[in-house]
């Protein structure tokens, strides 16, 4: 078997250990440090996300959106401090090749529905220079910058949200298109000229699900330059899903040109069904293990794991 590099561009385990207990080094979750240590190299983009019935609190609306980022950002950095033997917080490739050059894995940090900044400018900002790379502009809720795919689907992006839109790409940060309303997907793709991703998103021709891509998306997004990663959550994949199923939405992909801009998003931590088989990022290697079977390049298999996401980041998030 040969050594295997992952890069995951999405996973929900900051919002699990807080909700549930539990830290980063080894956990009942699906992510941990310990089971991801049986790969060669191994980055993640660990989202900031929750909504305010998670946190009951003070109230019986529970944390503000403002309070689950602080909650969640301070739980991030414990658990890079409590793990610094293990993990580095990185902002850029360079970054992360330092962290590889020494033995550890490389978190990038992303926040999912950006309602946890205010849709704010002012908070993107402050949000970057916390060390955060990528922002998934809704989650299943409509905000102030779009629709989502589950509600005002019809809605794109608002003024304010194309001022949110041009603030991210000025600062160097990944606009991510996972949940985002299709209106709102081509107002993205219509603002930005390099690359942008759907970091959880599978293809909708496969298995017809609003969170998933059309092929008319899926080629934009290799018109730009950019990655979408694909979704081991079950609801987004088929009926009965296996890891043939989650083959069949590569395959799509592939036969669009899409060589070069499929990643992973395996949207661990965020899903209650995986395919049969799977039981967590360790299960990225059954995976690899039937590409391989099934005559897949090598060469091709790597860029899917690693090496498409990695450019990805190295073009967009510079500083």
């Amino acid at each position: 078997m040969a050594e295997i590099d992952i890069f995951d561009g999405h996973c929900d385990t900051v919002l699990m250990c807080n909700l549930f207990g539990g830290g980063f080094a080894h956990n009942g979750f699906h992510v941990d440090l310990e089971r991801a240590g049986k790969y060669r190299r191994y980055a993640q983009f660990f989202a900031l996300f929750g909504q305010p019935e998670d946190f009951p609190g003070k109230d019986l609306r529970g944390m503000s959106f403002s309070e689950i980022f602080e909650t969640e950002y301070a739980l991030f950095r414990r658990e890079m401090a409590a793990n610094a033997h293990t993990i580095v917080h990185c902002r850029t490739m360079a970054e992360a090749e330092q962290a590889f050059a020494q033995k550890k894995a490389a978190a990038f940090l992303s926040v999912e529905g950006v309602e946890l900044l205010d849709c704010s400018l002012e908070r993107l900002e402050e949000a970057y220079g916390l060390g955060v790379r990528a922002v998934t502009l809704t989650w299943n809720y409509a905000n102030a910058l779009s629709g989502s795919n589950q509600e005002e689907t019809d809605r794109g992006l608002t003024a304010q949200g194309k001022d949110f839109v041009r603030k991210a790409e000025q600062l160097g940060m990944l606009v991510d298109v996972s949940h985002l309303s299709d209106a709102g997907f081509w107002d993205v793709a219509d603002m930005l000229t390099g690359p942008f991703f759907a970091s959880h998103s599978n293809a909708r021709a496969v298995f017809s699900h609003s969170r998933n891509l059309t092929d008319e998306q899926f080629t934009a997004i290799i018109d730009h330059g950019g990655v979408a990663g694909l979704n081991l959550y079950g609801e987004f994949l088929g009926d009965r899903p296996d890891v043939d199923t989650v083959i069949a939405h590569l395959d799509r992909w592939l036969a669009l040109g899409g060589a070069q801009n499929i990643s992973l998003g395996g949207d661990l931590d965020g899903c209650s069904m995986l395919p049969a088989g799977f039981t967590g990022g360790e299960s990225w290697e059954l995976l690899y293990e039937r590409l391989l079977q099934r005559n897949y390049h090598e060469s091709l298999i790597r860029d899917v794991f690693f090496n498409n996401l990695m450019r990805v980041v190295s073009k967009v998030c510079i500083m």
